[in-house]
């Protein structure tokens, strides 16, 4: 069985669009349409069946820029993520992103980033390298 090896290049992206923007870029190249801005549908593209993660076997997923990909994903674009949620509680739960922003300002909450690296790790035949 091939190990594919897939490359997200931090440098290609410095706020959550753009991270989508990436992510289609890698992902998504040979499919006909794009994968939505969202946690739920990075979460589903990693479960496999479309994409470059069609099939099984293993995949190595280096994370090139890593560190700067941490910063542009951290406190600043999670803020922005959350209070956009916020403002249309006529789509979500804004009682609930209220409460992820305030454990957020508070210091105890996830970073978008964080969420990012918690859905991977959820997802053993990826395999996440820092670079």
């Amino acid at each position: 069985m091939t190990m594919r090896r897939l490359v997200i290049e931090g440098a290609n992206f410095h706020d959550t669009p753009g991270f989508y923007t990436e992510i289609n870029r890698v992902f998504m190249a040979d499919e006909s349409w794009q994968l939505g801005p969202s946690l739920d549908a990075f979460n589903d593209l990693l479960h496999g069946g479309f994409g470059a993660l069609r099939g099984d076997g293993p995949v190595t997923l280096i994370w090139r820029d890593f560190a700067k990909s941490r910063a542009d994903l951290g406190l600043a674009a999670t803020r922005d993520y959350l209070t956009a949620k916020i403002a249309r509680p006529d789509l979500f739960n804004a009682a609930r992103f209220q409460a992820d922003l305030d454990a957020l300002n508070a210091g105890t909450g996830q970073s978008y980033f964080q969420i990012l690296l918690e859905i991977i790790a959820g997802h053993p035949r990826i395999t996440l390298r820092p670079a």
